[in-house]
C-alpha cells in the first residue's frame, strides 16, 4: 500500500491535464496525438527530444491498440492494406532506430538534432496534408486511376517506408499523412475501413519504434502513465462530442498551429 501511494503521489497532474487536452482534440478531430503531444512535451515541459518521442510512441501504441480492437470488432480493418503498409514501415523503422542509436553513441546532441529537425518537417507535412487534403486527393487520384494491384502494392509499401522513418524519428505522421495518401490510393474502399487499417498498422509500428527508443533509454514510464491517465478519458469525451464541434474551423486552426511549431523547430 505505501508503494502504491508513493506511485500515485508521483503522478504529474500537469502531464495528465495535457494528456486530457490532447486526447480530447484527437477525439474531436481525429488529428494524430503525436502531432500534438510531442511538441507540447518538448516546448512546454522541456522534455528532451529523445524522451518525448520514445514516450509518445508507447503512448500511441496503447491508445491505438484500443482503437484497433474496436475497429476489428466492427469489421472495419482491411488487413491486406495493413500488411502492405507494414512491408515498408517495419524495415524502415528498424533502420531508422539503428541510425538513431548510432547517433546517440556518437553524441546525444546529434540524435536530438535529427529528431527536432524531423519533427519540424513532419509537422509541416501534416499541416499541409490537413489544409490541402482535397487538392492532394484530387491530384493523386488523377495519376492512380485504373492502377494495377501490383503497382498499388508497391506504392502502399513506399508510403509505409515514409511513415516508418517519420514515426520512428519524430512519432508524427501515421495519422494525417498516412490517411491522406490512403484515401487517394484506395478511393473505392470505405473510409471507415481505411481509418481502421491505418490505426491497425500504427500499432506494430509504434510498438517497434517505442521498444527501440526504450532500449536506447528514451522512455519515461512515469510520464507515460501520467499522460495515459488524462488522455484515455479525454479521447472518450472528445469522441462523444465530436459531432457537436465545428470541425471545419477546428482542424484548420490546429493545422496552422502545427505549421508554426514546425517552422520553429526547423529553424
Amino acid at each position: 500500500m505505501p508503494a502504491l501511494l508513493d506511485a500515485l503521489s508521483a503522478i504529474n497532474l500537469l502531464y495528465s491535464a495535457s494528456g486530457f487536452f490532447v486526447g480530447a482534440l484527437v477525439g474531436f478531430t481525429g488529428v494524430g496525438g503525436g502531432s500534438l503531444m510531442t511538441p507540447i512535451l518538448m516546448l512546454v515541459f522541456g522534455v528532451p527530444p529523445t524522451t518525448a518521442v520514445g514516450t509518445d510512441l508507447l503512448y500511441a501504441a496503447v491508445t491505438k491498440t484500443n482503437g484497433t480492437l474496436v475497429h476489428a470488432l466492427h469489421g472495419t480493418v482491411d488487413w491486406r492494406i495493413t500488411r502492405r503498409l507494414a512491408y515498408g514501415s517495419v524495415p524502415a523503422s528498424i533502420a531508422s532506430l539503428l541510425v538513431l542509436s548510432w547517433l546517440g553513441k556518437s553524441g546525444g546532441h546529434a540524435a536530438n538534432g535529427l529528431i527536432t529537425s524531423a519533427l519540424g518537417f513532419a509537422l509541416l507535412l501534416t499541416a499541409f496534408s490537413i489544409l490541402f487534403r482535397r487538392w492532394i486527393l484530387d491530384h493523386i487520384a488523377r495519376h492512380t486511376n485504373d492502377m494495377s494491384d501490383r503497382r498499388l502494392l508497391w506504392l502502399t509499401a513506399i508510403l509505409g517506408v515514409l511513415l516508418g522513418v517519420l514515426v520512428s524519428i519524430s512519432s508524427v505522421g501515421a495519422g494525417a499523412i498516412g490517411m491522406t495518401v490512403l484515401l487517394a490510393l484506395y478511393s473505392h474502399t470505405p473510409t471507415a475501413r481505411l481509418i481502421g487499417s491505418d490505426i491497425a498498422h500504427a500499432v506494430p509500428l509504434t510498438l517497434i519504434a517505442g521498444f527501440g527508443h526504450w532500449l536506447m533509454g528514451g522512455v519515461d514510464w512515469l510520464l507515460l502513465v501520467s499522460l495515459l491517465i488524462g488522455s484515455l478519458p479525454g479521447i472518450a469525451i472528445g469522441a462523444h462530442f465530436a459531432t457537436r464541434v465545428p470541425d471545419h474551423y477546428l482542424r484548420p486552426a490546429l493545422a496552422s498551429v502545427m505549421a508554426l511549431v514546425g517552422i520553429k523547430l526547423s529553424i
